[in-house]
C-alpha cells in the first residue's frame, strides 16, 4: 500500500487507512485530482455514480501509471437503482464509466428505508462479489438496524460502512457496533465541511504543539479512533498534507478536546434522507 498502513476487511482484503474523496468534483477536476493524489502515494480513491465523476476518476487512474493491483477503487449504488436486477445493471454502468475490469469496493450509497429495496440490492452485490466483479461490498449511511436486517436476510455483513463522521458528530454508538461486527468505519466529511471545526482554538493549539495543520490534527483523530477518513482535495499541497498524518500521535486529553462539543449532523439522517 505504498507505505500507508492498511486495515484488513472482514472478507480478508486490505484497504489503505486513508483515501481520497472526490465529491463534488466534476470529471475534469476529478481526473486531475486523482492523477495528482496517486502520484503522491494515495492508493484508495472514492467516488459514486451520483457524484457524476466516475469517468474522470477512471481517466485519472488510467493516466497515473500506478499498477491496478495497488489500487482500491470505491464507487456507490444510487438510490434510483435499488433492486436486484437494477443493481446489477447500475454496477455495469459504473464499471464501464470507470474503465475497470473490476471494482474493489462497492457500496449502497443510502439505505432509502421508505423504498425498502436495499436488501434486494445487497443480494445483487453478493452475486457481484461471487462473480469476481467486486472484491468487497459494503454500505454507506446505514444504521445498526439496517445492517442487522442485511445480516438476517443474507448472512453477509458489510465490510465497510461509510458514514458522516467528524468531531462535531463522533458517532460513538455506531462505531462500537461496527467494531463488534468487524465492520470498518469509513468517514465522509472527516474535516466537518461547512462548519468551523478547523478554526476551533483547541484544534489550533494542538496543531501548534505538534507542528502540523488543523486538518492534519483532525485526520489523525480519525485514525486513532480506528476510522478511515477520505478527505477531498484537488490541491496537491493539501493532498500531500492530508497524507502526512502518521508521524505524530495525539494523547488522550487532546483526543477528548477535539470532540468535546454537543453532537450534531451536517448531512442527512439515514432514517429519513432519500437519495436517488
Amino acid at each position: 500500500m505504498n507505505g500507508i498502513p492498511a486495515y484488513t476487511l472482514n472478507d480478508g482484503t486490505a484497504i489503505p487507512a486513508i483515501g481520497l474523496g472526490t465529491w463534488p468534483l466534476d470529471d475534469a477536476a476529478a481526473e486531475r485530482a486523482v492523477g495528482s493524489a496517486l502520484g503522491l502515494g494515495y492508493r484508495l480513491v472514492d467516488t459514486a455514480a451520483n457524484y457524476g465523476n466516475e469517468t474522470g476518476v477512471g481517466r485519472g487512474i488510467a493516466g497515473s501509471g500506478v499498477p491496478r493491483e495497488e489500487l482500491v477503487v470505491t464507487t456507490k449504488l444510487p438510490g434510483r437503482h435499488h433492486g436486484y436486477e437494477e443493481t446489477l445493471a447500475s454496477f455495469e454502468e459504473s464499471r464501464q464509466r470507470l474503465g475497470l475490469e473490476y471494482v474493489d469496493l462497492y457500496l449502497i450509497h443510502w439505505p432509502n428505508p421508505r423504498i425498502g429495496k436495499y436488501v434486494d440490492s445487497w443480494k445483487a452485490m453478493i452475486k457481484l462479489r461471487e462473480d469476481g466483479l467486486v472484491r468487497s461490498i459494503g454500505v454507506s449511511n446505514f444504521t445498526p438496524e439496517h445492517i442487522t436486517l442485511l445480516d438476517k436476510e443474507t448472512g453477509v455483513l458489510p465490510s465497510v460502512n461509510q458514514i458522516e463522521l467528524h468531531p462535531l458528530f463522533p458517532q460513538e454508538e455506531l462505531r462500537a457496533f461496527h467494531a463488534d461486527k468487524g465492520i470498518i468505519t469509513e468517514s465522509w466529511s472527516p474535516l466537518g465541511r461547512g462548519s468551523k471545526v478547523l478554526d476551533d482554538p483547541a484544534v489550533a493549539r494542538i496543531a501548534e504543539l505538534h507542528g502540523v495543520t488543523p486538518g492534519q490534527v483532525l485526520l489523525r483523530w480519525h485514525l486513532q479512533m480506528g476510522a478511515l477518513p477520505i478527505p477531498k482535495s484537488a490541491d496537491p499541497g493539501r493532498q500531500r498534507a492530508n497524507l502526512d498524518v502518521f508521524g505524530f500521535t495525539l494523547d488522550s486529553g487532546q483526543l477528548a478536546a477535539i470532540a468535546r462539543r454537543a453532537p450534531r449532523r451536517l448531512g442527512g439522517d439515514p432514517e429519513r434522507h432519500e437519495e436517488f
